[in-house]
């Protein structure tokens, strides 16, 4: 099996059978899925979930955050990962939302990466979150699964990963790709007990490939 051929056995089974998959972050506005996606790095989508609404309703826009201090943030937050870091960045950033964006989360991918606490990863999730960009954000479970699956060999960086992927799928593509390999990784090739049985993908996977391998032996 070509790498080429294992990319289009993998993304045909995605499109027929998950032709819908979407963020489960709650959001309802390039506000809150910044939020959000800076409050889930580290961090799992159900605990950000259940902690955004409180935050949304005390600071329902930027203008809102930029009032208040990193220590006003932080109450709300203190359930997630390093709250005391992403409480000085959602302050930073909420104040640079109003003094250089107008208040307005900018559609500019580059320009997003100057906001505190917004990486490339963040940025990109945006952008095919939001906007339908033709770009690839990678997690972790995107960086494990990838791997795993055999879509990337000996990739050392999330960056390397990216441009891997972004390489052999076709870019009308990306902006759900991210999604397939998130949800695979969360509900189905887990980290630590991948769920083999229940894998639809697992005939194209070099893991499962190498594990029949090492069992017929």
């Amino acid at each position: 099996m070509t790498l080429q051929e294992r990319y289009d056995s993998i993304l045909d089974y995605f499109q027929r059978e998950m032709p819908v998959a979407e963020s489960e972050l709650n959001f309802e506005n390039p506000w809150q899925l910044l939020v959000a996606v800076v409050l889930s790095a580290q961090c799992t989508d159900k605990r950000v979930n259940l902690t955004t609404p409180a935050l949304f309703e005390a600071f329902p826009t930027p203008q809102k955050m930029a009032e208040v201090s990193a220590e006003e943030i932080f109450p709300y937050i203190r359930s997630i990962s390093y709250p005391n870091n992403k409480a000085k960045h959602l302050a930073a950033a909420a104040r640079m939302l109003v003094e250089e964006f107008g208040g307005e989360v900018p559609d500019d991918l580059e320009q997003l990466q100057r906001l505190p606490g917004v990486g490339r990863k963040t940025a990109n999730v945006l952008g095919a979150v939001l906007w339908q960009r033709e770009v690839m954000p990678v997690d972790t479970h995107v960086f494990r699964v990838a791997e795993r699956i055999g879509l990337t060999y000996h990739s050392k960086t999330p960056l390397q990963t990216e441009k891997t992927l972004s390489k052999h799928i076709p870019g009308k593509l990306l902006p759900i790709a991210h999604h397939w390999l998130i949800l695979h990784g969360r509900y189905v090739c887990i980290a630590r007990a991948p769920r083999c049985e229940k894998c639809g993908i697992k005939s194209w996977c070099r893991a499962y490939e190498k594990q029949k391998t090492t069992q017929s032996e």
